[in-house]
């Protein structure tokens, strides 16, 4: 079978020649391991890096471009991937001021800075931000969505993805994701004024719905969505709340990938079972991805959801601090699991992280193709 079809046969639960797999994504260190060089993939290292390539200018900028999808491309290659990520995160905004060779000030005081060992890249310094601006934030996004017309020109990278793997490889598709803005502010409004989250959550609905009939267009199947909201000690709201407020709009999305003939994947990291029936059930999620089985163990997760596609059942946890033989031994059971369960799609959990050991990367690499 091709690759590809692999994955379609996980996501119609039919059998296939060989378990697919992905990787949910590499850290640029992880991803050095596998070209040997270099690699522009990852999370906030990739931020920083098209910070310094925006304040160089308009020629470096595309150079970053360029590279980043080649070498995300050439991962996936490398490795031999069923499901493919050819986009990693990005920070499209210029900075005003670079203060050092690691901190840049973007508009509006945000000060950013890169940690090379961890490779993250967030703001260290902002001002106050008071209710008001968020309800102008809130209304401004609103607006926008409202505004906002997208079309196959605005996902270039999806679209060289689609000529290059579309043959052979399963891309996903984006640009549905939803999630309550992370800010202590934002998360004190879930509580405080509950109508200002609303009013964001309504503008990331809207932009989702349209965004997933333009990934119909270009054939993406598989919409990747969702948004962290959890911890290893549960939800970073009340199941009330997400009940109320986030389910509703999540129902909305999911409508909208099925009218538009593709189907929507949640991911988030942590302890889901106090929202789980919500999430997984109520809400017409077709598919869950960062499967972590320190909280969400794949056949538990099968059991109260038979007809929930998941993917993920390696922990980025036991990559990173685990023995070379405990990771063989995790793969193993995850690709045994996914034989058994079907409607698996097999991979880190989440992040490769940048202290990974590389042996710990290979011996997972290695168990797959010998036993999935």
């Amino acid at each position: 079978m091709l690759p590809r079809e692999r994955v379609d046969a996980a996501f119609g639960f039919r059998p296939s020649d060989r378990v697919p797999i992905y990787q949910s994504g590499f850290s640029s260190r992880a991803a050095s391991f596998v070209l040997g060089r270099e690699a522009f993939v990852g999370g906030g290292i990739q931020q920083y890096r098209e910070a310094a390539a925006l304040w160089q200018g308009g020629a470096a900028h595309e150079e970053f471009l360029e590279r980043s999808f080649a070498d995300a491309c050439e991962v996936c290659e490398s490795l031999d991937l069923d499901l493919v990520r050819t986009l990693y995160w990005r920070k499209e905004e210029r900075p005003v001021r670079r203060l050092d060779e690691i901190t840049f000030e973007y508009a509006g005081g945000e000060i950013w800075r890169f940690d090379p060992p961890s490779e993250s890249y967030g703001c260290v310094a902002r001002p106050a931000v008071e209710e008001l601006d968020l309800r102008r934030a809130a209304e401004r996004e609103l607006g926008d969505a409202h505004a906002y017309e997208p079309t196959e020109a605005d996902f270039p990278e999806l679209r060289r993805a689609c000529e290059r793997f579309g043959a052979k490889r399963a891309i996903p598709g984006n640009g549905i994701s939803i999630a309550v803005p992370r800010e202590a502010e934002w998360m004190e409004a879930t509580v405080l004024s509950p109508d200002v989250v609303d009013a964001v959550l309504d503008a990331q609905a809207i932009r989702a719905a349209k965004g997933a009939a333009v990934m119909a267009r270009l054939g993406l199947r598989y919409c990747l969505g969702g948004g962290d909201l959890a911890g290893a000690r549960g939800p970073m709201f009340s199941p009330a709340f997400f009940r109320e407020h986030l389910a509703p709009r999540l129902a909305r999305i999911s409508d909208a990938c099925h009218a538009a003939g593709v189907l929507h994947l949640f991911a988030s990291d942590g302890d889901l079972w106090p929202i789980a029936d919500d999430l997984f059930g109520r809400s017409g999620i077709d598919g869950y991805y960062e499967v972590d089985g320190n909280f969400m163990p794949l056949a538990r997760v099968r059991d109260r959801f038979p007809r929930l596609v998941l993917l993920g059942g390696i922990r980025s946890e036991t990559l990173h601090l685990g023995t070379e033989e405990g990771v063989r031994e995790e793969t193993r059971a995850a690709l045994e699991t996914a034989k058994q369960i079907g409607g698996c799609v097999i991979g880190c959990s989440n992040q490769i992280v940048a202290a990974t050991p590389e042996r710990n990367l290979w011996a997972m690499m290695e168990t797959m193709e010998r036993y999935r």
